[in-house]
């Protein structure tokens, strides 16, 4: 029980400290420390990341989502492909995924001209790759459960008969 409470606490904000965490799960901090070590160890937990909203910064990137239809290979499946594309610098997330495409492939890049290389010079020439759909993201404006910017308040009179 203590580790689905200590995970949707952690995933919602992964800056809390363990004594604020003690605090809210009414735990000792040696009981959190001692679960949150097991959990990273077990990688339940992967990793601690900043949401940047990049759109605010001076910094050019863009963002890919590519749908990557591919042969699933004798005793891999999808995974030596999925193996083989994650290696590339420039692939953020890989997804194995149900419909008319087999993986979904997150890709960063400093322009879509980038990207397009990418897609084109190291990903589309993989042998088991069968072909590829690519998709820019314009603009994020919830990610990972974050509001990318703030939300207006409601500004409707209230009514009642």
């Amino acid at each position: 029980m203590i580790r689905e409470e200590l995970l949707e606490v952690l995933e919602k904000d992964s800056r809390i400290t363990v004594q604020e965490l003690s605090v809210i799960l009414g735990e000792s901090e040696e009981v959190i420390e001692s679960e949150m070590k097991e959990m990273e160890q077990e990688k339940i937990i992967c990793g601690y990341h900043t949401m940047i909203n990049w759109d605010k910064t001076n910094q050019e990137r863009v963002t890919a989502m590519i749908e990557v239809k591919v042969i699933p290979q004798r005793d891999e499946g999808f995974d030596k492909i999925a193996r083989r594309i994650y290696e590339f610098e420039e692939v953020s997330s890989v997804f194995l995924m149900s419909g008319p495409f087999d993986l979904m492939v997150i890709v960063e890049g400093k322009t879509m001209k980038e990207v397009a290389l990418f897609v084109r010079e190291r990903l589309a020439v993989l042998e088991p790759v069968n072909g590829t759909a690519t998709c820019f993201v314009l603009k994020k404006y919830k990610d990972n459960g974050i509001f990318m910017e703030p939300r207006k308040k409601d500004e409707r009179i209230p009514v009642s008969l």
